[in-house]
């Protein structure tokens, strides 16, 4: 049985990697794997169906958690940048200097993921540089840069990235010591690869870079979103609501230590509520676009999907034992945990961080290794960063590498070092640290 499992589940994960090639949906795999994984258990387990159906219930309580959190959170933000609140920000850049520039793009990124989510954050911010530069080669050393700053940005926050969220609600880390271990590791792995693009950048003559001009609604019809003119006000108040209503949840749960999905939902619930009365009075055909229940039809559905069965194939995995045996092989052959997430984070950038880090949180229990402890450091700034290695490495890369067209193999050749002694060297500063 332990045999069968594990060749369905490296088949549905070459799948899942094989994304693009065989353009096929990852979620498809992923949901497969999930269900077939947890029959074959099931009927060759040899234990009673009651036993499977509460492992497969206790962990199912788990993952919804994750999932109606995501769903939250995404509405939150959607809704955000459907009253074009992302301006706001982005309106306040002004400099023509090419060296500033490139510094103010990668420390925004870095901070708004934080906030929001890696994906999202660079989606807002090639639209944003599309704009701001027409010159393409110097344009695609800035979306890298996003990249990397979006990783980076989500590796320290509990919202900032799907793998950190998993751990965070997981109980494997807590907010403010995420923050204290991988604020500083995650600025370095942003500020090496400025400093190694800052002279390839001088390098390029730049035809246009225009800070001066008004990033606004131009910029967010791209994403999907009806443009409609929106007042200053209503605009201020959707962002300034979103903000705080994703920046409470840490505190929220600090507090009651009640799981996260219970306060963004009902912080999603208030400001579904001021939205409702911020366009009371409009027009059906101006309102309706700008509402929670058109926003939320935009979701990305499928990634939500895709984290449903990946979630549902490694609890299965975990279930039947076979993920603390390859634990306990890691540990024999290689031995040093340090190693161990390095090399995770590297396996990151061809595969995806969220089974990776689904199955180390299914290796290793928090009875050997408690909450906050290195291990639990190291897996979340190494599955968020490592993926910066390659442009299909996170979702963030495949995002930009869409939006822009962006080559694999020119990612490779210009990138990937740069991105992967900025992983180095992030790694590097938590250990002298820690």
């Amino acid at each position: 049985m332990e045999t069968a499992l594990v060749i369905i589940f490296v088949l549905g994960y070459l799948a899942i990697a094989l994304e693009h090639p065989l353009d096929i949906n990852k979620a498809s795999p992923a949901l497969i794997i999930g269900g077939l994984c947890w029959a074959i258990y099931a009927l060759f387990g040899g234990i009673e169906a009651k036993t499977v159906e509460h492992q497969l219930l206790e962990h199912f309580g788990e993952i919804a958690s994750i999932l109606f959190f995501l769903l939250s959170a995404m509405t939150i933000v959607e809704l955000i940048d459907a009253h074009q609140g992302f301006s706001i920000v982005t309106d306040r850049i002004r400099t023509t200097n090419i060296t500033s520039l490139l510094w103010i793009i990668g420390i925004l990124a870095f901070f708004l993921s934080a906030v929001l989510d890696n994906l999202t954050t660079t989606i807002v911010m090639t639209s944003i540089l599309r704009k701001m530069i027409k010159q393409r080669e110097a344009r695609l050393y800035f979306i890298s840069l996003v990249v990397i700053a979006a990783n980076a940005g989500g590796a320290w926050s509990p919202i900032g990235d799907v793998t950190t969220t998993m751990l965070w609600i997981g109980g494997q880390v807590t907010t403010a010591a995420l923050i204290i271990h991988l604020i500083v590791p995650s600025l370095i792995c942003l500020i090496i690869p400025i400093l190694l693009i800052t002279p390839v950048i001088k390098r390029i003559p730049i035809s246009s870079v225009m800070p001066e001009e008004s990033i606004s609604e131009a910029d967010y019809a791209g994403h999907g979103h009806p443009v409609h003119e929106i007042s200053k006000g209503r605009r201020n108040t959707i962002f300034i609501t979103g903000i705080i209503a994703l920046i409470l949840v840490p505190v929220i749960k600090t507090i009651t230590h009640l799981p996260p999905f219970i306060a963004i939902l009902m912080n999603l619930g208030i400001m579904w509520l001021v939205t409702e009365f911020v366009h009371r009075g409009e027009e059906k055909h101006v309102k309706d676009p700008l509402t929670v229940v058109n926003v939320i039809r935009r979701i990305d559905t499928p990634s939500v999907l895709f984290f449903a069965g990946i979630l549902l194939a490694v609890a299965c995995l975990q279930s039947t034992g076979i993920l603390t045996h390859l634990a306990q092989y890691l540990d024999k052959t290689i031995g040093n945990l340090t190693i161990i997430s390095f090399i995770l984070g590297l396996l990151s950038a061809v595969v995806d961080n969220v089974p990776l880090v689904a199955a180390a949180m299914g290796m290793y229990s928090l009875d050997l290794h408690p909450v906050d402890s290195e291990l639990w450091q190291l897996i979340a700034y190494c599955a968020g960063t490592g993926g910066s290695c390659l442009i299909i490495g996170s979702a963030a890369g495949v995002a930009a590498m869409g939006m822009e067209r962006i080559e694999f193999f020119w990612y490779a050749k210009k990138i990937s070092w740069i991105a992967f002694l900025g992983y180095a060297g992030g790694m590097l500063s938590f250990l002298l640290m820690f």
